[in-house]
């Protein structure tokens, strides 16, 4: 008996399928990997080891974080991109990563939109405003546009760095806000929490975790935070998008697999990733630490993606950051 070229390309897809779909229902049998672009402690960091463990429990089997800082998460990224599509190898990463870095690297080793697979947004991290309760009397928004307009440029900010979140999220609420302060970029918290507690700054840009110690004990006060909502970790603070509608930069964490993997397993990573976050005691784990729980399926994380690719453009260009 013959057989054209046509059924036998067919007879070809169809065995395809069948192996695809028991390689799934099999899937996972070993051990998946998480790349974190960013030593441990940080905000992705944390969430792939807290929502990973869960995560392992509920797919049987083990999760292991590896951590590989370098160029500001890219290089973890970039190493996603390349890696086999067979659903051991994830990423954890924020919009540095995958908002930021495409408008601040003339040379990026991966396209965001293109060289992933979109599993799931895990959470939201908001930036918080925080002034020296010593060395200020700013004590709310009000009070920092008030004095920023009577002396402009006076008043001193540090960040993580430039380009991070934390520079550009306060150089847009300077623009709505029509308000002149003085950047002063450290490199990463390590150095800008101190920076602020020594006096060298009277505002700081933050991350929640490493502000609220210093909150409680009464050195610095929480002006706002930078998430489009207020924070239950800190309901007393008010979003600046009370102020100014719209408003909102929050980092978004999310978790991402190489391009072409199949849909059955993103299925089961995605259904993994929300039983997770629907965890009780996982939501309280991560608000402890300031972050917000906030699943997004992988087609609306895709979509979220692409936004923040429009929305960190303009401002990095409002922010007026020098290609790197």
């Amino acid at each position: 008996m013959k057989l054209n070229m046509k059924s036998c390309l067919l007879a070809v897809a169809c065995l395809m399928v069948v192996a695809t779909g028991a390689y799934a229902e099999d899937y996972p049998a070993r051990a998946i990997k998480i790349f974190v672009g960013y030593a441990p402690g940080g905000a992705p960091d944390t969430v792939a080891r807290i929502v990973g463990q869960r995560m392992s429990q509920v797919l049987k089997q083990s999760l292991i974080v590896e951590n590989r800082p370098g160029a500001g998460g890219t290089l973890a990224a970039a190493q996603t991109s390349k890696a086999a599509p067979d659903g051991y190898t994830l990423s954890v990463a924020d919009v540095g990563e995958m908002g930021i870095a495409p408008h601040v690297y003339k040379e990026l080793p991966y396209d965001t939109i293109k060289d992933f697979t979109p599993i799931g947004l895990a959470v939201l991290a908001p930036v918080v405003i925080v002034a020296n309760a010593k060395t200020t009397s700013i004590k709310t928004l009000a009070d920092l546009i008030r004095q920023a307009k009577a002396k402009p440029g006076s008043l001193n900010y540090g960040s993580s760095g430039i380009g991070t979140i934390h520079h550009l999220s306060m150089e847009m609420f300077k623009s709505d806000a029509g308000i002149e302060v003085t950047h002063v970029p450290y490199k990463g918290a390590g150095q800008s929490v101190p920076a602020l507690l020594g006096g060298q700054v009277e505002l700081l840009m933050s991350g929640f975790t490493a502000a609220a110690p210093h909150a409680k004990s009464g050195q610095v006060n929480l002006i706002a935070v930078t998430s489009g909502k207020r924070f239950a970790g800190a309901a007393d603070v008010p979003s600046i998008s009370e102020f100014y509608k719209g408003f909102d930069y929050a980092s978004e964490i999310g978790f991402l697999a190489p391009p072409g993997l199949s849909p059955e397993i993103v299925t089961k990573l995605s259904a993994a990733l929300k039983t997770a976050l629907d965890d009780p005691e996982i939501q309280e784990k991560l608000k402890m630490v300031g972050l917000i729980p906030n699943w997004l399926s992988p087609k609306d994380y895709a979509e979220s993606l692409r936004q923040n690719l429009n929305k960190y453009k303009r401002a990095v260009e409002v922010a007026r950051v020098p290609p790197q």
